[in-house]
C-alpha cells in the first residue's frame, strides 16, 4: 500500500505546534467559495433524505457549464471512483500507462484484474508524452491512460497530439484521459477532449471538481463518454455514490463565476512568483508548472529529498515525496502552489534549510 500512498495525509501524524501547512495536496487554497459554503449550510437538514439517484440538478449544471449533454455525463464520488468503475466494468486484459503518473490509474486497473504495462516519460524531455511509442504499442493493449495535465510532472499535452493517438488506435483501443487539473487552465478549451466523445467511441474523459473548488472532503467528479457507455457505467455503480451535499455543493460551485475568475487570477500571480523564487534555490531543478503544482529534482542541491522533507516537517510544512511514483526516485519532490503568505513561508523554509547545509 505504501506504493500507492497519496499526498494530503495530514492524519498520519500531528504537528506539535499547530496545524500542518500542506503543500503535498494540490487543492485550491482559496477554500470553499462563500456561495458553496452557504449552500452546504442551507441543506444540512436535507441529510434526512436520500440523495437524488439521478442527480438531475447537478448533471444539468455540469452539462450547461461545460457544453455537454446530460446523457454524456456519469458522476463519481471524486474522480478516483470513476477510474475504478471504468476498469471494473470494462475488464481490460492489458492497460498501458505512461509513467510517472497518478498511482490510482494502476491501482484501479490491477483491482479489475488487468495486466499493466509501462512506457517511460523522460525527465530530459520534460516528461513529454512519448507519442510514437504510445501509437506503436497502442494496438497491443486494450486501454491507454493519460493524465492531462499530468500529475506529478505537470506536463500538458495538446489536444491534437492526443487525437493522433485516437486516430491511430480508434476502434481497437480505449483512451482514458484524466483532466482533473484542467480547470486550472484559463485556456482549457485548447486542451480538453471532453467534446470529442461522439467522434471517438472509445474515449473516456474524467474531470475532478474537488481540486479546483476545494471539495476533497466531499468528493465529486464526473466522466464524459458516449451515452451508451455512460449507461453501462451507471448500471455498475452505487445509485447513491454522490451524496446530497456534494450534489448541492457542485451546483453552487459551478455557478460561482467570481470564484472561478479569482482562482485563475490567484494562480497566474502565484505560479509566476513560485517559479521565480524556486529558480533562486541553488541546484534545484524545477519542471515548468502548467497548473497548481511544481515538480522538482533536488539532487543538485547536495541534499537528499528525505532530508529536505524532514526539515520541512520540522517547520510544519508537508511536501510530496515522489519516490513511490514509478520511474521517479528519492530525488524528486512535488510542491503545491498555495496562497502568497503560505508560499512566502515555504520559501523562507527553503532558505533556512539551504543555509544549514554542511553545519
Amino acid at each position: 500500500m505504501e506504493r500507492f500512498r497519496h499526498g494530503g495525509d495530514i492524519y498520519r501524524e500531528s504537528f506539535s505546534q499547530g496545524e500542518w501547512l500542506d503543500f503535498s495536496a494540490n487543492i485550491n487554497p482559496l477554500g470553499l467559495s462563500d456561495k458553496t459554503r452557504r449552500c452546504i449550510m442551507e441543506h444540512i437538514d436535507d441529510l434526512v433524505h436520500y440523495p437524488d439517484t439521478e442527480a438531475r440538478e447537478l448533471k444539468e449544471a455540469i452539462a450547461s457549464h461545460y457544453g455537454l449533454s446530460r446523457e454524456e455525463i456519469v458522476l463519481g464520488n471524486g474522480a478516483a471512483e470513476l477510474f475504478y468503475l471504468f476498469f471494473g466494468m470494462m475488464r481490460f486484459s492489458k492497460v498501458l500507462l505512461p509513467q510517472p503518473a497518478f498511482s490510482d490509474y494502476e491501482r484501479a486497473a490491477l483491482a479489475a484484474g488487468s495486466h499493466v504495462e509501462y512506457v517511460f516519460m523522460k525527465p530530459e524531455d520534460g516528461f513529454q508524452l512519448p507519442l510514437e511509442k504510445l501509437c506503436a504499442l497502442g494496438d497491443s493493449v486494450d486501454c491507454i491512460v493519460v493524465g492531462n495535465p499530468n500529475n506529478p510532472t505537470g506536463t500538458l499535452t495538446a489536444a491534437e497530439v492526443l487525437e493522433k493517438i485516437l486516430d491511430r488506435v480508434d476502434g481497437n483501443t480505449w483512451l482514458l484521459v484524466d483532466e482533473s487539473f484542467m480547470e486550472f487552465r484559463e485556456d482549457a478549451e485548447k486542451y480538453t477532449l471532453r467534446h470529442l466523445v461522439e467522434r471517438y467511441p472509445r474515449l473516456f474523459v474524467v474531470q475532478s471538481l474537488t481540486k479546483f473548488y476545494a471539495l476533497p472532503g466531499l468528493r465529486l467528479g464526473f466522466g464524459v463518454a458516449r451515452p451508451d457507455i455512460v449507461k453501462r457505467m451507471e448500471e455498475g455503480k452505487d445509485v447513491w455514490n454522490v451524496n446530497l451535499l456534494a450534489q448541492k455543493a457542485g451546483v453552487a460551485a459551478l455557478s460561482d463565476t467570481d470564484y472561478q475568475r479569482n482562482t485563475l487570477w490567484w494562480l497566474w500571480e502565484e505560479q509566476a512568483y513560485i517559479v521565480e523564487a524556486l529558480h533562486c534555490i541553488p541546484g534545484l531543478k524545477i519542471f515548468p508548472p502548467s497548473v497548481n503544482f511544481v515538480l522538482a529534482d533536488v539532487r543538485g542541491t547536495g541534499m537528499e529529498a528525505a532530508y529536505i522533507l524532514l526539515e520541512m516537517k520540522k517547520r510544519g510544512i508537508l511536501l510530496r515525496d515522489c519516490s513511490n511514483y514509478p520511474f521517479l526516485n528519492e530525488n524528486y519532490i512535488r510542491m503545491a502552489i498555495r496562497s502568497h503568505a503560505e508560499n512566502l513561508r515555504l520559501m523562507e523554509a527553503w532558505r533556512e534549510i539551504m543555509g544549514n547545509r554542511g553545519r
